[in-house]
């Protein structure tokens, strides 16, 4: 097949979740299929990024994506006039829209004519709306959860924006999923997130995020370890409020068991208020992006995942699996993945609880080996690249079937397209 594949990111080097997910979605659809990419970049190092995935693609285009404080008050300002989400306003581009059109028509000319247009997340939807082609909607998440899980945990005027926001995204995609001809879910918590906006019902394929196990390997861990390791994007609200969570309210409980106990919290772009912590505490170390984690896992007895919200899958957790090292999450934190309590994670939700369950493994070795080889084996069985993406396939051939009963030159809102 001939697709077009939108991403809001460049989904190389696969070093944060978006970009796991769609960097090995690209490679296994680049090697049975004709695949062109069209991004957005922020910078050149972006730029250069986007260049490397030129080997594996037919064709890659880019559009620089520029965000500012002035163009997200412009963005702000749009939303409360038109009621589109804000989020979604924010990365508007008239030259995205003229590119794709160009593309689409010039494919058309030279007989080569684009199957279906795939939209990676929810952002890129816009897109790929007006094309006169089957559309994909791939949902790393069930977005509008997201807003509502942090609106609960904000107050005043924080939480009436963010409670609006919601709306709105409800709403919108509520819209899109009901109209696109196919649409896609990573967990069955976002599937039916997904359905309860919708209009009318439908099937949505759910299609885990995965990794390639046999390139992350059990990480060999120094014995006795007594590291605790965050790794995730430190410039992600829920992930933000994660860290600050347990720094504050967790980690004094665990340094009380266990005196000399280190927190090390990796991930590119801390916010200042993560940059702090080391302030009141120097057994925290904030690192930022660290290009090979692997020295921080084997100087660590788990991996922790503290979210009190987010959606999706997890990527951190399965990459936790596949390095051998144990984890402790909240039960929002590891949700979206089948995995037992006690047999391949800890789950804890209150700071005693997770303080006792982080404070276990530092203490039990052992313990920590059983429960990272069982997740390593789950891993294998349920979330490796090369299992989980021929489901997409799959879909493809499903919106292909029903092109001539669907056209897509006319679609009316309130149709529903079954994948």
């Amino acid at each position: 097949m001939n697709i077009l594949l939108l991403t809001q990111i460049v989904p190389f080097p696969p070093h944060s979740g978006p970009r796991v997910k769609t960097y090995h979605l690209l490679r296994y659809l680049a090697e049975r299929h004709q695949v062109t990419l069209v991004t957005f970049t922020r910078n050149a190092e972006e730029e250069a990024h986007a260049n490397t995935l030129r080997r594996m693609c037919a064709a890659v285009h880019t559009v620089h994506l520029h965000r500012s404080r002035p163009r997200d008050l412009a963005a702000l300002a749009t939303s409360l006039v038109n009621g589109k989400p804000f989020l979604i306003e924010r990365d508007s581009s008239a030259a995205m829209h003229h590119l794709l059109a160009g593309l689409v028509a010039a494919a058309a000319r030279q007989g080569a004519p684009f199957d279906l247009v795939h939209a990676d997340q929810l952002n890129m939807a816009q897109f790929a709306e007006p094309l006169p082609l089957p559309r994909l909607l791939d949902q790393h998440n069930a977005v509008w959860t997201i807003l509502e899980r942090i609106a609960k945990q904000e107050t005043g005027p924080k939480q009436i924006f963010l409670e609006r926001e919601q709306r709105l995204l409800q709403r919108y995609e509520g819209h899109v999923c009901a109209t696109f001809e196919a649409v896609t879910a990573v967990s069955e918590e976002d599937r039916r997130a997904l359905l309860h906006v919708m209009p009318q019902q439908r099937d949505i394929p759910i299609i885990p995020i995965a990794v390639d196990a046999a390139t992350q390997q059990p990480v060999a861990r120094t014995p006795g370890a007594k590291g605790v390791l965050s790794l995730a994007t430190m410039m992600y609200p829920p992930n933000i409020d994660a860290v600050c969570w347990f720094a504050r309210n967790i980690y004094p409980l665990v340094r009380r068991a266990v005196p000399d106990t280190h927190f090390y919290v990796c991930g590119q772009r801390p916010v200042p208020e993560v940059r702090a912590l080391p302030e009141k505490d120097p057994s925290i170390e904030v690192t930022g992006y660290v290009p090979d984690a692997h020295p921080y896992i084997a100087n660590s007895a788990c991996l922790i995942v503290p979210l009190r919200s987010g959606g999706g899958m997890r990527v951190k957790i399965l990459e936790a699996l596949a390095w051998g090292i144990p984890i402790v999450s909240t039960t929002v934190g590891y949700e979206g993945i089948d995995l037992k309590p006690g047999e391949h994670l800890l789950v804890a939700d209150t700071p005693s609880d997770f303080a006792d369950a982080v404070t276990l493994l530092l203490r039990d070795p052992e313990l920590g080996r059983r429960i990272a080889a069982a997740g390593r084996q789950r891993l294998l069985e349920r979330y490796d690249w090369q299992a989980v993406c021929p489901a997409m396939d799959a879909v493809y051939q499903r919106m292909m079937a029903g092109k001539a009963t669907h056209p897509v030159d006319s679609v009316q809102s309130s149709q529903v397209r079954h994948a």
